[in-house]
This record gives structure tokens, C-alpha cells and sequence, in this order.
């Protein structure tokens, strides 16, 4: 009744007296309560006779592109350097007030920001290849330098020149059974894959860019784009291991649990003791604990499949019902037929 998103993936609601289903965080109006059957997924629901909800499309993973702004969003794909104005996006056919709202929802800024980022993000990309600033600065949109230098200096908080040697790590948001993932990777390799709603998400970013002097651009590149199909195989249950590079920087002790980690099998758990002993540390239980929540690539360096020494379900930065999720869907995936 209170629209709570944080049950998204728990449950979806049905309506007896209009056939309905919805996300629990559907915008509609609220039924009587007498009137609502909970079911544990949406084939449930539709199984049970009830169709879903035109509104909040239950059937398609949470923050999924709807259909309205796939048009624009091609678009902007095809001409990244394009300065986009509300007269461009009706053009399209398409609401920009619509658009926006979309926007601050599902990346927490307007489109406008997210094209400006993305063409801010391209410029660097040409700096670092060779290209002078106020070359760059131009074939991006912009009409003068230091309009360029100031909207660089608030995306990076640095002028383009002083970014010479930063990598570019592009930031983009993947739809999942389970809620929207933040993926952030490096022309070379993932860095990052968390829930979009784990409170510790700043802060992962912000240790990231310590330890690698990073900047964060919104967008694809090819191994995010691979890393989504993969995402949608393992969840699909089609495969066992996303076989995406990654690169997870810490602290050596980190770097060990975080090895221990990709060591434990699908469909199998280990305890925090157990990896302690793992890696020749066997005291050190509540430090391993730690590393475990510290891991920044949720799924891909699977700390989701430790558990307490009794077997119950412990800590987990994505939420105690995501990790209970993801381990029924690995056993239920190790029961079955062999997967790659």
C-alpha cells in the first residue's frame, strides 16, 4: 500500500475486481485492500487469470527502455555530439517533459545532463587520443572554450587538461529480474556491477576512482554491451559463469577474499570461516566479512554465496531477499540440464 520499491523482484500484486497485476511500486491508484492476491512472480499471476498492468508492465525487468523512447535514445546513440533542444525530442514525437521525468527516475538526472555528459565524455576521449582541447570542444557542440572548460570541470571536477592521464570508465544502467544494476567498465574490463539502489553505491564509486584516477562518462562500450547479454543469460539460467574481464582493485587481503570468492562453485555456498581458512587466515572471520561486502561486482565475483557457519542467509549489500534469489536460481540451475 505504500508503494515500496524495495520489494521489487519479491512479489507483484493482483487486483480481483479488475484482473490486473503490478510491480509492488506501481503509480496507480491503490485498490481496497481486501481486493489484492500477492503472488511470487508474474507467472503466477498470469497463470492465475490475471493480465498485467499497462502502466507499470510488470512482465519487463524494472527500468527497462520503454518503447516511447527507444527512438530517441538511437539517436542519440548514432550522433553522441548532437546538442539535443525540446523542439528536437517532439520532433520524435515524444514528450520532453515525458523524457525528463523518465530520466530522473532511472539515472537520477534530466536527458539533457545525460546528453551533455555523453558528449563531454566522447571530448575526452579525443583529448586523450591526441586532440587539442579546442578541437574537441567544438566537434562536441560547443560554441566557445571556456563554456566547454566549465561544463568539463563540473561533469570531472578538473579541466580537460589535467585528465590527460585518467581512464575513461563508461557508466550505464542494465535491467535485471531482480531491479536495475549500475555496470561501469573500462575499455578492458568490468570494475563495477552493483544494485542500483545499494545504499554503499557512492561510495564504491568513489573508491574505485582512488584507486584507479578514473572519470565516469555515461554510456556503452562493447564489453557493457556484452556484459548485458550475459546478465540476461545468467538470470534466464542458460549459463553458470558471465566470463565477462574484470579488474577489482583493493587492498591485497581484498584481493584474496575477492579470488576465494570466484573460487566457490555455482550452485554451492561456503561460509565466511571457510574462506577465511581459504586463504591461510583463519582468525580472521570478521575482516573477510568486510572484504565481502566490499566487493564492487555483485554476481560476477559471487559474495552472494556466502553464508553463516549455520547455513542461514547473512548480510548482503543488494538485500537479504536478492540473495536468496540469486541462490534459488543457482540451484535450481545446478539441478538441471549441464550449462556453459
Amino acid at each position: 500500500m505504500r508503494g515500496d520499491s524495495t520489494y521489487e523482484g519479491v512479489f507483484v500484486t493482483a487486483v480481483r475486481t479488475t484482473g490486473i497485476f503490478c510491480r509492488p511500486a506501481c503509480p496507480a491508484r491503490k485498490p481496497i485492500e481486501r481486493n489484492i492476491r500477492f503472488f511470487p512472480t508474474t507467472r503466477d499471476a498470469l497463470l492465475a487469470g490475471f493480465r498485467p498492468c499497462k502502466r507499470c508492465r510488470p512482465l519487463e525487468p524494472e527500468g527497462a527502455v520503454p518503447d516511447w523512447l527507444r527512438q530517441l535514445l538511437t539517436a542519440v546513440d548514432r550522433d553522441p555530439s548532437r546538442r539535443w533542444t525540446d523542439e528536437d525530442i517532439r520532433a520524435l514525437g515524444t514528450s520532453p517533459s515525458r523524457v525528463r521525468r523518465w530520466f530522473r527516475q532511472n539515472h537520477g538526472m534530466t536527458f539533457h545532463a545525460y546528453s551533455r555528459a555523453r558528449r563531454l565524455g566522447n571530448a575526452l576521449g579525443q583529448i586523450q587520443l591526441g586532440d587539442s582541447v579546442t578541437r574537441a570542444a567544438f566537434e562536441s557542440g560547443y560554441d566557445s572554450l571556456s563554456g566547454f572548460n566549465d561544463a568539463f570541470r563540473q561533469l570531472v571536477g578538473e579541466p580537460p587538461t589535467k585528465t590527460l592521464g585518467a581512464i575513461r570508465v563508461h557508466v550505464t544502467r542494465i535491467s535485471t529480474p531482480l531491479g536495475p544494476m549500475i555496470a561501469a567498465a573500462t575499455a578492458d574490463a568490468l570494475v563495477l556491477l552493483e544494485f542500483a539502489d545499494r545504499r554503499m553505491l557512492p561510495r564504491q564509486l568513489e573508491a574505485l576512482h582512488n584507486r584507479i584516477d578514473c572519470v565516469y562518462v555515461p554510456g556503452e562500450n562493447p564489453l557493457l554491451t556484452h556484459a548485458s547479454e550475459r546478465l540476461g543469460l545468467y538470470f534466464s539460467g542458460e549459463i553458470t559463469h558471465l566470463d565477462i574481464p574484470i579488474s577489482a582493485p583493493g587492498t591485497p587481503f581484498q584481493e584474496d577474499v575477492w579470488r576465494a570468492l570466484l573460487e566457490i562453485p555455482y550452485g554451492s555456498t561456503a561460509s565466511y570461516a571457510q574462506i577465511a581458512q581459504a586463504i591461510g587466515r583463519p582468525r580472521a572471520v570478521r575482516a573477510v566479512a568486510r572484504a565481502n561486502g566490499d566487493n564492487r561486482l555483485a554476481i560476477a565475483v559471487p559474495c552472494h554465496r556466502v553464508v553463516g557457519s549455520d547455513g542461514k542467509l547473512t548480510g548482503y549489500g543488494g538485500g537479504l531477499w536478492r540473495k536468496k534469489k540469486l541462490l534459488e536460481l543457482e540451484k535450481a540451475g545446478s539441478a538441471g540440464p549441464e550449462r556453459r
